[in-house]
């Protein structure tokens, strides 16, 4: 037998919690499915010395400020998850944990959610389940056959599992310039970038990510010419520990290698480096394995949307996936606008 509700909203993380917050003030009965067994999102899986890219107050979900961290600029995971936490308790968020959603169907007027828990009939969906499960690797050549440690940044944890090790840590974005200089000091680091890495100005943070981001969106969808939004100012927020590493000179940077060997990797050139360890800080995909019976996506993979909302189904909405859905989505700041939008829109769907 399922149960009925109006939405369903897949993912309890920031963006479901963002969701839910407009659908709770339009008065839209919900429930927010989440497979994390306690609150945080997929922050509750990052390394211990992870940083926001901003301070506290440009790093709130709709209608809540995130509280300064004593003696930090820029939050900590653990801030972020107390934080989050505090915020589905204090809105009455209807938050399910530790629910596996299986796959959702259409059925008829509604659409059908299964899940490891049983299932609910809802006249929407909004998929929220963000880009963590799906870490991305590349096909570099010689990856199986490397005898060493592959680790990626979803599952990396912090310095000392690879103290007094060789380590080749892969990736020119902020994730690689992280845990680039957390490594540093405890590993043999050699970082490996496909081109020069691009620091942003000193004084860049998220908020004004976002600005630039937003600016972007209304360029193009006023006509006018493509700003370049976040991409043109940089791809490295440099956060202190970043800051200090890369100024102290420890953040040598060398091209991205042609192939992996048993033992290590190798350049075009034949240069080799020996390896215990190599991490790839290579980006995500979105997780979406729960809607890939529903053929919304087009014939190049790619599920086409206006603004959040599904153009195949618009009983579908997508929310946190990057630019896609949103920009600057995937943030804590930048994705209270989408989900405002996003329920707004289910609202007058079901009206």
């Amino acid at each position: 037998m399922s149960r009925r509700t109006d939405v369903v909203v897949i993912g309890g993380g920031q963006s479901g919690l963002a969701a839910g917050y407009h659908l709770r003030r339009l008065g839209i009965e919900h429930v927010i499915l989440d497979a994390r067994p306690a609150p945080g999102g997929a922050w509750q899986h990052t390394w211990e010395s992870l940083r926001l890219f901003s301070p506290a107050a440009y790093s709130s979900l709709p209608g809540r400020l995130m509280p300064v961290q004593e003696g930090q600029v820029y939050p900590d995971a653990a801030h972020v998850i107390a934080y989050l936490a505090d915020y589905e308790k204090r809105y009455e968020l209807p938050v399910q944990h530790g629910v596996w959603v299986d796959a959702v169907h259409r059925d008829g007027a509604f659409l059908r959610v299964e899940t490891d828990c049983g299932g609910w009939r809802a006249r929407a969906v909004i998929s929220a389940t963000g880009t963590w499960t799906r870490p991305f690797l590349p096909a570099v050549p010689g990856r199986r056959d490397f005898a060493g440690r592959q680790v990626h940044s979803a599952h990396y944890q912090g310095p000392r599992d690879f103290a007094g090790q060789r380590v080749i840590v892969v990736g020119g974005g902020n994730s690689g310039a992280q845990i680039a200089a957390d490594l540093t000091g405890h590993a043999d680091l050699t970082w490996v970038t496909r081109r020069p890495p691009r620091y942003l100005a000193d004084d860049i943070d998220g908020r004004a990510l976002f600005d630039h981001a937003t600016a972007r969106r209304r360029a193009l969808d006023e006509g006018r010419a493509d700003t370049g939004g976040v991409a043109s100012l940089g791809d490295i927020v440099a956060v202190p520990p970043v800051r200090a590493a890369r100024d102290a000179g420890l953040l040598a940077v060398r091209q991205m290698f042609s192939r992996l060997t048993v033992g290590g990797v190798e350049w075009a050139d034949g240069t080799q480096a020996e390896a215990d360890a190599v991490i790839w800080c290579t980006g995500f995909r979105p997780a979406l394995a729960h809607l890939a019976g529903l053929r919304l996506r087009g014939t190049r993979g790619h599920i086409t949307t206006s603004g959040t909302r599904s153009v195949e189904d618009p009983r579908f909405h997508f929310l946190g996936y990057g630019d896609w859905t949103g920009p600057a989505s995937a943030t804590l700041i930048g994705v209270g606008r989408p989900a405002r939008e996003t329920a707004r829109q289910i609202r007058d769907l079901l009206d």
